[in-house]
């Protein structure tokens, strides 16, 4: 049995397309599709990709990451995949995929990983360390934060830098949108060390735009390479919203992942 729901941490997107109608069953063989979004982002930031594997049968959980630190990220995660009943592909944009490179450990229903402009990291990596790694990185002069009880800060994008930096090829009306909806990360999360790499063992894809100013392209390149990525796929000019800016693209990625032998 699914649960749809579990707490504050899911958000559980429910369209009546056909094949999906209300109290019909998703076909066994499809597996559910869960959604991790990233920093400065939240689930809505799905939503076109939702609308796209939702109409071609799938379940699709578009589940709230808490942001709080790759361990307990994951894990949060890692609960909702319990939960799930039959195969899961993971998805994660941005800091998302070291959250979904934690949940998939000890799962064994996670048949596949995407990355979706996503750190993929090596055990003892960081997304402050991978991100880094190659130049071309704006966004540490993008940010402005908010003190945090015991020393620890929340980031977020100053609003009137959003779109310049995380989403330039997404409209200035739906950037805005995004800019005021963001949400913040603990620093500490972003230099939080990974501690698996479960890309080693599950089929890999990987999706990024060569525009990406929060993660440098050729970081994403060498991420991929290194995973062995079976599908990559570099979107020319594309943002690091590249899941709003082109969901056709990414949600055919998922697809191919979810439909792989």
């Amino acid at each position: 049995m699914r649960i749809p729901f579990i707490g504050s941490l899911l958000l559980t997107v429910a369209l009546a397309f056909p094949g999906l109608a209300a109290g019909q069953s998703v076909r066994r063989e499809k597996p559910t599709i869960i959604l991790v979004h990233g920093a400065f982002a939240e689930s809505s930031s799905w939503d076109d990709v939702v609308v796209r594997l939702a109409r071609d049968g799938f379940h699709v959980v578009a589940a709230a990451n808490p942001l709080r630190g790759v361990a307990s990220d994951g894990a949060a995660i890692s609960r909702i995949v319990k939960a799930t009943e039959g195969p899961v592909v993971l998805v994660g944009h941005s800091y998302g995929g070291p959250v979904i490179t934690e949940a998939a450990a000890g799962n064994g229903n996670v048949t596949a990983l995407v990355y979706v402009a996503a750190f993929a990291p090596d055990v003892g990596e960081s997304s402050s360390s991978l991100s880094g790694k190659f130049p071309g990185s704006t966004l540490e002069s993008s940010l402005t934060s908010v003190a945090l009880p015991g020393g620890d800060k929340d980031l977020y994008i100053q609003p009137e830098k959003f779109r310049a930096q995380f989403a330039a090829d997404v409209p200035p009306s739906r950037a805005a949108l995004m800019a005021t909806s963001q949400r913040p990360i603990a620093l500490s999360a972003l230099a939080e060390p990974s501690r698996v790499a479960s890309w080693k063992a599950l089929p890999t894809y990987s999706i990024y735009g060569t525009a990406d100013r929060n993660i440098p392209a050729a970081v994403m390149k060498f991420m991929a390479e290194r995973a062995g990525a079976r599908d990559t796929v570099a979107i020319a000019g594309a943002s690091h919203a590249v899941m709003v800016s082109h969901p056709a693209e990414v949600a055919a990625m998922i697809e191919e992942a979810a439909n792989a032998k």
